[in-house]
């Protein structure tokens, strides 16, 4: 199945803890279901000191559902995301507006 939500897409939470909350996708696992979001669903991370990283307690992004996720249009709305031709290319699109995501 084609990816409703890509790498780069700005997203709003729309459930859990970071109900609301808007963000980046920097990073998306299909097989999962899931998406790292800039910003979103911080957790921190105890990590060991080493030679080359400084340890301690650092804030790291945890991934979250895909079906928690929405995008945002161009009206800085939560909207659902379609698939159309245009002409022989397939595209996305906003489903409020009609939009097209990625020409």
């Amino acid at each position: 199945m084609a990816a409703k939500l890509k790498k780069g897409d700005k997203v709003v939470v729309l459930a859990g803890k970071d109900k609301g909350k808007e963000g980046t996708i920097s990073s998306v696992d299909p097989k999962a279901g899931k998406a790292v979001v800039e910003g979103i669903n911080i957790a921190i991370r105890h990590t060991k000191q080493s030679q080359t990283a400084q340890g301690g307690r650092i804030p790291q992004a945890m991934p979250i559902e895909l079906s928690n996720l929405a995008f945002l249009d161009a009206n800085g709305k939560a909207t659902r995301v379609g698939f159309r031709m245009e002409g022989d290319k397939k595209v996305r699109f906003a489903k409020t507006t009609g939009d097209v995501i990625d020409a």
